[in-house]
């Protein structure tokens, strides 16, 4: 008869079980607990095993879900406004409607001289020819219209206002079919779920396949990526005086130069007071400061040598904030001949910082804006998942509550982690599909 020691064995037991509970409760892993916060602060955000992600849906990708008729219904040329990612989604949404009419796409027309006091467009930006044969089979379009139809100026139907339950088939259709040639400018609110697949199809292709920038911007594009160094972060910051004016929020501790700039940007548009702010603050409507964002960036253990590109626009306010702790930061304007720099409109400026944005070794953003959209989503395209949105409804909340020092720290990477693993802002949910890893 053997005799087995019962002491190694149980010994044995002992250590394997301590293995297995360091390793469930290591930042890691998703299972990591507000308990372990000298764990946490070893490793950056982006360590974190992600338990989903976003990729393109099979239906979309697949091919066309259905033949195009033989026979159009009219033309249709969408109207865009706004900035250059507000009028990328308004064309996006506008193709899919051209499919859902069954009508034969114009090229848009891109109202940007109210935005940025300029007169660039569509095929300033964009490269046609790879637009038109990349939307081959998906929807017709056409450079130019007939000369019957050319002469006229199309039948204006706007549908920015509409929100809720409107029907393009109810109320635009009989339009297309009376005048032939019709602009419209798509519903801010409709919901693209209730879109036939071959016309969510045609969006998708539209929004992630299709617009290729102009060869020219695309070089130049490329030439800013490769002076940046890397590997590199890019940082789209929202902190200018128009922005704080539209939010409505107060700060406290701002420069001089900063609140004589928001004030004259508010016009009627009055900051709420008392209760009522720090309700809208509670509901992440005010845009992080600079310094805010430092904050969360050590939160989430980014190292500060980290190399940052600023993805924004002029008019940055109180980016010491930020420079004063992360000192490799980076600009266009730095990075760009200042020729270059000072030839460019708004328009190219915005394309350069997306195309930037989606090639970045990692995104994070902190609004949840038109280009915020777009650019997580080129990257779940892309198979880049190092994207982040940072929470301004959780910094609210929590230093609401009093938090300071490393307990708010602490707070905030358990709030980003679960974001983050889970896949939270990685993209829409028009054209890609949760995929569980």
């Amino acid at each position: 008869m053997i005799a087995i020691s019962v002491k190694p064995l149980f010994v044995a037991i002992s250590v394997f079980s301590i293995l297995l509970l360091v390793a469930l409760l290591s930042p890691s892993t998703p299972f990591s607990s507000s308990s372990s916060s000298s764990l946490a602060r070893k490793v950056d955000i982006w360590s974190v095993k992600r338990l989903v992600e976003w990729r393109p849906c099979k239906w979309w990708l697949q091919g066309h879900l259905t033949a195009l008729p033989a026979k159009s219904n009219g033309y249709i040329r969408v109207d865009c406004y706004g900035g250059l990612n507000q009028m990328r989604r308004d064309f996006c949404d506008g193709v899919g409607i051209a499919r859902l009419l069954n009508a034969t796409l114009v090229l848009p027309k891109f109202e940007v001289a109210a935005y940025w006091n300029e007169s660039s467009g569509f095929a300033d930006v964009f490269d046609v020819d790879y637009f038109i044969q990349q939307m081959n089979g998906f929807v017709k379009v056409v450079r130019e219209l007939p000369p019957e139809i050319a002469s006229k100026e199309p039948f204006r139907v706007d549908c920015s206002k509409r929100k809720g339950q409107f029907d393009y088939i109810e109320s635009v259709l009989p339009s297309l079919l009376k005048h032939e040639y019709i602009s419209i400018t798509p519903a801010m609110s409709q919901r693209r779920d209730r879109y036939p697949k071959y016309a969510k199809a045609a969006l998708c292709q539209a929004c992630y396949s299709a617009l290729r920038l102009t060869r020219s911007l695309e070089k130049k594009a490329s030439q800013l990526l490769e002076a940046i160094p890397k590997p590199f972060l890019s940082l789209h910051l929202r902190f200018e005086p128009d922005m704080v004016a539209y939010s409505q929020c107060e700060y406290s501790g701002l420069s001089p130069a900063s609140m004589v700039a928001i004030e004259a940007a508010r016009g009627d548009r009055r900051p709420w007071t008392g209760e009522l702010a720090q309700v809208w603050r509670k509901r992440g409507k005010c845009p992080l400061t600079p310094n805010e964002t430092a904050f969360i960036f050590r939160s989430l253990s980014i190292p500060r040598d980290t190399n940052i590109y600023l993805a924004a626009g002029d008019g940055l306010m109180e980016i010491e904030g930020l420079t004063s702790l992360y000192t490799n930061v980076f600009s266009k304007s730095e990075l760009l001949s200042s020729e270059d720099f000072t030839n460019m409109h708004g328009n190219t400026k915005a394309a350069l910082d997306y195309y930037v944005s989606i090639n970045s070794d990692s995104y994070v953003a902190t609004y949840f804006g038109n280009m915020d959209k777009m650019v997580s989503a080129m990257r779940a395209y892309k198979g880049l998942y190092k994207t982040l949105f940072l929470s301004r409804r959780a910094f609210a909340e929590l230093t609401s509550r009093g938090l300071t020092g490393k307990e708010l720290m602490q707070a905030l990477w358990v709030a980003h982690k679960e974001d983050f693993v889970m896949g939270r802002g990685s993209a829409l949910p028009d054209c890609f599909c949760e995929f569980r890893l």
